[in-house]
């Protein structure tokens, strides 16, 4: 099971690093913490030095950080150029994955059921209500539906994850764009709150009837039932890592202005539609830069070494372009207040 608390995720992660005043502090987004958590185990063993994440949601990463209780926040939502640069920030994304809809439906396994976009919003506006609906149905055709009341469960803290999902929502639905709108915390219509993936993993799996949405690797870790969707190209797409990869094909990071990219909805005949890349902030001037520089060590050895187990997990890495790309802004744009590089990769 992942981490179902601030307290305990704080723990494991400093567990990891065994908390030393040394370790690399962070906070912020649920979406990325299993692939954090991953790498800092390895790195603690490879170099000593540990990472201490706390996996409270990208608002709560993005409160930190501006109030620099933390070296990096981190964020689903990217953050855009203009709020960037008024806050004296750096921005850069550290892998893609993607949102996926879970139920929990007997007799439905994953990648069993399937739903279209504006299906999908229906059911998070409330205004399909029931598992045998015919708009359920009609996607469904060999799939034994039962006349069950629908659960929704969406995330109670301000989150990138129900930012990537609301954007998409606000995307294939005018109503929902209208109405609801894209937010890393929005008013829902109808549903239970839950903290984190870990909390709305933890109340679909309890609540029979129910349907959430999670980052892929709280579906795969908890074994959840993912729901196949109906793409931009009008195809059946399962979540997977080459469906996030061909959303991810797109992006034109070289152009972006503070690596401000969102994924959501883009087209091709295998893509993901509920795709995003999670984002880093950290200052330009740090106060402590040997603590920046410290964090930087750490995302560059990610990068250099942490593919593998990024794609183990269902993420992709970025391309090695877009990691020089990386490498340079920190050269040019994290430094000290004489204009040195707090860290530079070699």
């Amino acid at each position: 099971m992942f981490i179902r608390t601030l307290i305990s995720a704080t723990i494991v992660a400093a567990s990891v690093g065994y908390a030393y005043p040394a370790d690399i502090s962070g906070a912020g987004a649920t979406f990325p913490f299993p692939i954090y958590a991953k790498w800092a185990d390895t790195y603690k063993k490879d170099t000593g030095n540990g990472l201490n994440y706390q996996s409270i949601g990208s608002g709560g990463g993005i409160k930190q950080i501006k109030a620099k209780t933390v070296t990096f926040g981190a964020s689903d939502m990217p953050l855009e150029p203009k709020d960037v640069a008024a806050a004296g920030l750096v921005q850069f994304p550290t892998v893609v994955g993607g949102d996926v809809p879970v139920v929990n439906l007997d007799g439905v396994g994953a990648d069993q059921l399937v739903l279209d976009g504006p299906t999908l919003a229906n059911i998070f506006l409330g205004k399909i209500t029931k598992w045998d609906d015919p708009a359920i149905a009609k996607l469904n055709p060999g799939v034994k539906l039962p006349s069950q009341a629908i659960v929704v469960v969406h995330r109670s803290d301000g989150s990138g994850t129900t930012f990537i999902f609301t954007n998409y929502l606000s995307k294939v639905s005018d109503d929902w764009k209208s109405n609801v709108g894209a937010s890393t915390a929005v008013e829902w219509p109808v549903g239970i709150g839950a903290k984190g993936n870990e909390g709305v993993s933890n109340n679909v799996t309890q609540a029979k009837g129910s349907i959430g949405y999670v980052e892929y690797a709280y579906a795969l870790q908890n074994k959840m039932a993912s729901v196949d969707m109906i793409n931009a190209d009008g195809k059946r797409v399962p979540p997977n890592s080459a469906a996030f990869q061909a959303a991810a094909a797109n992006a034109d990071w070289a152009k972006s202005d503070h690596y401000y990219i969102i994924l959501t909805n883009q087209p091709g005949a295998t893509t993901w539609p509920i795709a995003g890349a999670t984002f880093i902030l950290m200052y330009q001037h740090p106060d402590d830069t040997a603590a920046a520089g410290e964090a930087l060590k750490f995302f560059n050895w990610a990068y250099t070494n942490g593919s593998k187990q990024a794609e183990d997990l269902d993420y992709v890495p970025l391309p090695a372009t877009v990691v020089a790309q990386i490498q340079k802004t920190w050269a040019d744009n994290i430094t000290t207040s004489d204009g040195k590089p707090v860290f530079v990769a070699k």
